[in-house]
């Protein structure tokens, strides 16, 4: 038995598996290109090493790809039939009986699982991570900054780990709205872990939130280390600095930005699709002519219609499927409605808020905008279900708004827009500074008319 880099004991016996299992862990939380690698080496030294395969199929499920379902099928029943056979440690029967949650459809409670995790050992940072993980995709902002709280304290600077939790905590800090202790955070524990990609995003996240668009931009520049060496969430980084230019209104660098760096690898992962599908949308609403961009994106959304993995990912597809591909767009419509229902935790929020997004979706891109804004309207409360960040539905909050005011709703936008500006503490960046001033004109145009007559 030997014990790993989060402190905790393994089933494990030789070193080199042990070695394999660090770089396994090391790998998620820097979200470093050698992961893969590390499975594989680690699968090979031990091949019964339960909660290897438990990791092979939960990595599967949170690619959000339908093909990738059967994979982590396969691995839980090798898990299960490992654990089976005795000599599993509790943490690892939890991973096997977590990914046999999610494969059943409820990642909530998965959750619970890594959890237990933590219960036994609070010094697990790689169960920590994924239990932060899970939630990120559930949207669950507060559960993801109880959990990293409740670990903090078993996570000192001697813990070869800190750094990485630090950056946990400043990501959830910053989706809980909390921005001056989520960058101090976030820059403390870079100089724990110069290589944390996730604590650096949080602080961009920050200064994306709080219109400071410089700081955001230097801070990508000058920690270079933290994200380079990254699997594709480096793009993802790139993605964020390109929306700081956009609230610069430096549209040449944004763009040279999407085809250099964004869509430097034309992948169809859903989190470099939303990438790319959310950062034209921002450009299209301010009037930018984006080119021919769309297709390539269009022809990917195509093939993913049937999809129904991720509600966060299916509207994405949909963002390059209303203004490209109009039947895709409703095959996929019609695919939400029917994946919709309250069998399980996907099924539920493709019902609230999927359905009602989508059509509102559908609408924008046939320039039906007050039914657009009837339906995105009607889904906005419910946004935060479909996962990720503020910055990324962000995209959503936009639409509606300026649905509303090409609708002529220009009270109701006005009331989303201060809401908007209120999360972010009362900072109001471009996109707010351009539709109050747009709203002031058409309220003065309003009142002019209504004295005239």
């Amino acid at each position: 038995m030997l014990t790993d880099i989060c402190l905790c004991p393994t089933s494990l016996s030789k070193p080199e598996a042990r070695d394999a299992w660090n770089g396994v862990i090391h790998g998620i939380l820097s979200h470093g290109r050698s992961t893969g690698d590390h499975l594989t080496n680690l699968l090979a030294a031990e091949p019964d090493f339960a909660m290897a395969h438990a990791m092979k199929g939960l990595a599967c499920l949170m690619l959000g790809r339908r093909e990738l379902v059967q994979t982590a099928r396969d691995a839980h029943g090798e898990a299960v039939r490992l654990v089976a056979q005795g000599g599993a440690l509790e943490r690892e029967r939890l991973w096997v009986q977590a990914l046999g949650d999610w494969l059943g459809g409820r990642p909530s409670v998965a959750i619970k699982r890594m959890e237990g995790c933590l219960t036994l050992a609070p010094t697990d940072t790689i169960s920590m991570k994924l239990s932060h993980g899970i939630r990120f995709m559930l949207g669950d902002s507060h559960g993801m900054l109880r959990s990293v709280e409740n670990t903090l304290p078993a996570h000192g600077p001697d813990h070869p780990l800190y750094g990485y939790v630090l950056g946990c905590h400043a990501f959830a800090l910053e989706e809980t709205g909390q921005y001056d202790r989520a960058e101090r955070q976030g820059l403390r524990g870079l100089h724990f872990a110069r290589d944390d990609a996730w604590g650096l995003h949080a602080v961009a996240h920050v200064y994306d939130m709080t219109h400071l668009t410089d700081q955001g931009i230097a801070l990508i520049d000058s920690n270079a280390a933290a994200w380079d060496h990254c699997n594709n969430f480096r793009f993802h980084v790139w993605w964020h600095k390109a929306l700081l230019h956009l609230d610069q209104g430096d549209i040449a660098t944004v763009l040279d930005l999407y085809d250099t760096k964004v869509r430097d690898e034309k992948t169809d992962d859903y989190r470099d699709f939303s990438n790319a599908s959310s950062l034209l949308m921002r450009l299209e609403i301010e009037g930018i002519d984006v080119g021919d961009r769309w297709a390539e994106l269009a022809d990917l959304a195509e093939k993913r219609t049937d999809d129904g993995c991720l509600t966060f990912a299916d509207m994405h597809y949909m963002l390059a499927l209303i203004g490209e591909r109009p039947e895709a767009a409703n095959r996929l419509l019609a695919r939400v409605a029917a994946d919709a229902g309250p069998q399980d935790d996907t099924s539920a929020v493709m019902m609230t808020p999927g359905m009602a997004t989508s059509k509102g979706l559908a609408a924008f891109g046939d320039a039906n905008y007050d039914q657009a804004f009837a339906h995105l309207q009607r889904a906005q409360p419910d946004f935060q279900t479909m996962g990720g960040s503020h910055a990324q539905r962000d995209i959503f909050e936009r639409l509606t708004i300026e649905a509303g005011l090409r609708a002529g709703r220009v009270n109701e936008a006005k009331t989303l827009l201060q809401a908007r500006t209120a999360l972010r503490n009362g900072h109001e960046d471009t996109f707010a500074a351009t539709r109050m001033a747009q709203i002031g004109k058409m309220q003065t145009l309003c009142s002019a008319h209504t004295a005239a007559e």
